[in-house]
């Protein structure tokens, strides 16, 4: 079943033959590839001819000869075809060493409209971006959202239900095939989780000590939605017999938000207006590889949601952050150039305290800045001095304003 992606297909669209390189980011398996394919075949439809386009994924062994960029760069240098624009595609380009090269001198001609994907943040790190720097705009792909599993389902009814389906069956594209057959999508996941391990982090950063690389990523999904840092990761660790000093365990956490399978949300001081240096919160790329590592035994479900709405607001294009207001937390503040927006997620408030403890931080903020409790409580939206409550699975499909 292959899903449009629509989204993500529609910035492509809009960027089609702009002097802009395309580079779509994301972890291994989110859609990139697909999303190309998709985005290939609407060119066709819109008249492109099939020689037009020169597609190359380099986790294809078939290309491994091009994984050198003077080759790369001869290799497309013949296949363009005068007068006419080509559509480039280099699909994982993070295995060709030196890619930019070969990248901005392709840029550099007449005629080629550039598209590039990866599953490394360090492709676009600040030595290997210099060359390209202004050059390229970068899409960020996630997997699938809440709204595009309920679509897939083909109906938009028994939220309830497919919200906890959406969470243990994983937001994989791939794994909606493998519905129902969990011992296959264990698998599934099991072989994103060592692909990534291995190929994405191990082997690129050099890392000797694999199983301390894994007992911190269990660590941090064990915690999401929890105030870390590395000294408290390093304590942790050291005090169950495993030393290791807050430095390492930087390392791997940089590593792991590299490839995507981790998220770093850093504290902002609301009135002060400045990040905050410590105690950041780490929220993890799919929950159905949470699920995989963990168990759902050790579901925290209030965290679990907290988590799917940080993605969402991602997905939705803001910078998030967690706010602070003198001693008290606000769980999201989602910063963009239209401003800024506030967000509690409780899984009730039906409790009078509990809604009055999610009340107090963003009755505290003096701005005029939209401010949201989402919940999963089936009742009807209220509001409380502008506060607003919704339904959080409502929020999720884009069914309150």
């Amino acid at each position: 079943m292959l899903l449009q992606r629509t989204e993500y297909l529609d910035r492509l669209i809009a960027f089609r033959d702009k002097q802009l390189i395309k580079i779509v980011t994301g972890i291994r398996r989110c859609g990139k590839s697909t999303l190309l394919e998709l985005y290939q075949d609407w060119l066709k439809q819109q008249g492109v001819e099939e020689r037009q386009i020169i597609s190359i994924n380099f986790e294809d062994i078939d290309y491994e000869e091009l994984t050198d960029y003077k080759r790369l760069y001869s290799y497309l240098k013949e296949r363009l075809i005068p007068g006419k624009m080509t559509y480039v595609f280099l699909d994982e380009i993070q295995h060709v060493k030196d890619f930019p090269r070969a990248v901005d001198s392709l840029f550099i001609k007449k005629n080629v409209d550039l598209y590039l994907t990866g599953s490394n943040a360090y492709m676009l790190s600040s030595e290997i971006a210099t060359l390209i720097s202004g050059r390229y705009v970068q899409i960020e792909m996630l997997p699938l959202s809440f709204r595009e599993y309920m679509e897939s389902t083909g109906s938009m009814e028994d939220r309830s239900t497919k919200y906890v389906e959406y969470l243990e069956n994983s937001s994989f594209p791939y794994a909606l095939e493998l519905k129902g057959r969990p011992n296959e999508l264990r698998d599934y996941l099991e072989g994103i989780y060592n692909t990534i391990l291995v190929k994405d982090i191990v082997s690129r950063k050099k890392i000797t000590d694999t199983m301390m690389l894994k007992s911190i990523l269990r660590f941090v999904f064990d915690n999401i939605g929890s105030p870390l840092s590395s000294k408290k990761i390093a304590d942790t660790m050291t005090s169950d017999g495993r030393k290791i000093d807050a430095k390492t365990v930087e390392r791997y956490l940089e590593a792991l938000s590299e490839s995507y399978i981790i998220y770093q949300a850093k504290r902002y001081n609301i009135k002060g207006k400045q990040y905050l240096k410590t105690l950041e919160k780490y929220y993890v790329v799919d929950i159905g590889l949470r699920f995989m590592l963990l168990g759902s035994r050790q579901a925290d479900a209030g965290h679990i949601l907290e988590n799917v709405v940080y993605l969402e607001l991602l997905r939705r294009g803001y910078d998030v952050s967690v706010g602070k207001v003198d001693e008290y937390e606000v769980d999201f503040v989602a910063q963009n150039s239209r401003g800024t927006t506030y967000f509690q997620v409780a899984l009730s408030v039906r409790n009078e305290q509990t809604l009055e403890r999610e009340l107090r931080p963003l009755m505290m903020i003096r701005d005029h800045y939209p401010k949201f409790i989402l919940t999963l409580d089936d009742d009807p939206e209220a509001q409380y001095d502008g506060i607003r409550r919704v339904n959080a699975r409502d929020w999720l499909l884009g069914l309150t304003d």
